[in-house]
């Protein structure tokens, strides 16, 4: 089979004017090209369409992967083409990919095989600048900080407290702790300090969650940048920074517009981390898609213990919006691992791991149904090592959860291997009552009492502890009005504990928060249980290695 560049190289592409105008009618006037096959969407154009209705909401989440994930955003193309290949008006919602995993570990990220938004090299690289604005935006909010330091200090910020760090859309891992202000007094007052990769910062968090410009300006000027020497937070509307950096936004906060390779539309916005923040698409793109479109396929970071989590107490509670239905991604490979097999013998036949391993998907389809109250299936991403005897022994297992699983093969058959999925989530949209949404905690819970919450009920922890600086640091937030925010748990995404070697579906273990980080712009709290790593290394043979341009203008190498 050809690669994913090879396949994508030899897309043919409809100018997405075209695409636009078909599949959404959105007129050619209201698009900002980007080229021949990207585009913006007009913000002016898409609050007009304000008293449309929305369309059904779909969410694709997931089991806890293997170290090499099991296919979300493939199959989240897969199951759009599938729809609109059955007659229906269907949109894709994807988070852009950042170029530090690109050249990283992992690669690409714009689906793979037969299911892929293209342009694909544009969308795994520049795209159409919005990394590059909010990195702007947020250095510049870094350089305000020194600048008042070095002009006298006049809020009397404590240096000891700044917290906000610089940002670079590429993995660096000289960069996660330096000093700043060095070469004399010119230079400013020497402090240390760190860079995060752009997908950290705090600033796409809430330019994903954002709905407006006013709204933009609101939550920038809310950012809390550290504290003055009495302990009171210091914010970026303090320092006057909130309307320039809303500035170097605008033109970003519009959502961008692509294709698959079946030319489904599909909006590509936005791109926060899975882990220190709620690793959804913008919420602008969301809304947007459901007024143009019937069905509408989005993606929420990693399994259904942190994606799909955050999306509902995150995303959907700051947004307002609310899934129809949830697609969970399972493979035979990451049954088997959560069995119990290790990674060079996951092509192995075996149904002993595979009947094992199921206790992982089971608290996953539990947590979606019964927490969250989001009627679901399972898209069982077949792949070729899967046997027929494995196959159908998920379907049945699965089935005797009464969930019902599809196996599907879109990434070597393109949406036709996703109809009998797209059929089943049309089944569920079409059977489901009235809704029984429901967030995992209430709102007027203490952040202490909400991360007790969440461990019980979706981590099947039994208990929660924290460092001492943690539960101080907690308190304080408590004590400034902040916990009425939600939290957002930064754990591994291979296990349902902070322990990434137990898999399947732990009990009885203790969820640890060894540091918590305010995230005032964007209206969380951060609760961070284990490493979190926000400026990733590079690997000793990084994905740049393989990457290359031919004389003829071609990108190779890119997966």
């Amino acid at each position: 089979m050809l690669s994913d560049i090879e396949i994508a190289n030899a897309a043919e592409l409809h100018p997405i004017t075209q695409v636009a105008q078909d599949e959404l009618g959105i007129d050619p006037v209201h698009l900002v090209p980007y080229g021949h096959h990207k585009a913006k969407v007009d913000l002016g154009y898409l609050q007009s369409l304000e008293d449309r209705p929305l369309g059904k909401l779909i969410l694709m989440t997931a089991m806890s992967p293997t170290p090499a994930g099991e296919g979300k955003t493939t199959t989240t193309v897969g199951l759009s083409d599938a729809l609109r290949g059955l007659g229906l008006r269907t949109m894709a919602c994807l988070r852009e990919p950042s170029m530090g995993p690109v050249f990283g570990m992992k690669g690409g990220a714009a689906g793979g095989g037969w299911s892929q938004v293209v342009p694909m090299t544009d969308i795994n690289l520049h795209f159409t600048g919005d990394f590059a604005a909010i990195a702007a935006a947020n250095n510049l909010l870094a350089a305000l900080i020194d600048n008042h330091i070095h002009h006298g200090n006049e809020l009397g910020i404590d240096v000891r407290s700044v917290d906000w760090k610089r940002v670079l859309d590429l993995n660096d891992r000289a960069l996660r702790d330096v000093v700043v202000g060095l070469g004399g007094a010119a230079n400013g007052y020497p402090r240390e300090d760190g860079f995060d990769i752009v997908v950290a910062s705090e600033l796409m968090a809430i330019f994903c969650l954002t709905e407006s410009w006013a709204d933009l300006k609101r939550r920038i000027g809310d950012i809390v940048i550290g504290h003055t020497r009495d302990k009171r937070p210091v914010t970026a509307r303090e320092l006057d920074a909130h309307g320039a950096m809303a500035v170097l936004l605008r033109d970003a906060l519009a959502p961008n517009l692509v294709q698959t390779l079946e030319h489904t539309p599909a909006f590509v916005h936005g791109g926060p981390f899975a882990n220190i923040a709620h690793g959804c698409s913008s919420v602008v793109a969301t809304r947007s898609a459901l007024r143009l479109a019937d069905y509408v396929v989005t993606e929420a970071g990693f399994g259904a213990d942190l994606g799909a989590e955050k999306f509902v107490d995150i995303k959907c509670r700051k947004s307002g919006l609310r899934p129809d239905a949830a697609v969970v991604v399972a493979t035979v490979r990451a049954l088997k691992f959560h069995g119990g097999v290790e990674v060079p013998d996951l092509a192995t036949e075996n149904l002993g791991a595979v009947e094992r391993g199921m206790e992982n998907l089971a608290r996953h389809l539990r947590n979606v149904r019964e927490v969250y109250g989001i009627p679901c299936v399972v898209a069982l991403n077949r792949f070729p090592s899967d046997t027929d005897a494995e196959v159908a022994r998920v379907v049945e297992l699965v089935d005797a959860l009464g969930v019902h699983a599809f196996p599907a093969t879109h990434f070597a058959d393109g949406g036709t291997g996703a109809t009998e999925l797209a059929k089943g989530v049309l089944d569920v949209l079409d059977d489901a009552g009235p809704s029984a949404f429901s967030f995992t905690y209430a709102d007027e819970l203490p952040l202490k009492e909400k991360a007790e919450t969440l461990a019980h009920r979706l981590y099947g922890a039994t208990s929660v502890s924290w460092d001492g600086k943690a539960k101080r640091r907690l308190d304080r937030l408590e004590a400034e009005g902040y916990g009425g925010l939600p939290v957002c748990v930064a754990k591994t995404q291979y296990s349902f504990s902070t322990d990434p070697t137990l898999r399947g579906a732990p009990t009885g273990h203790d969820l640890h928060v060894r540091e918590v980080r305010l995230s005032a712009g964007a209206g969380f709290v951060v609760l961070v249980c284990g490493d979190v790593m926000t400026m990733p290394g590079l690997p000793a043979t990084p994905a740049a290695a393989r990457i290359d341009l031919l004389d003829d203008g071609t990108i190779v190498g890119l997966s």
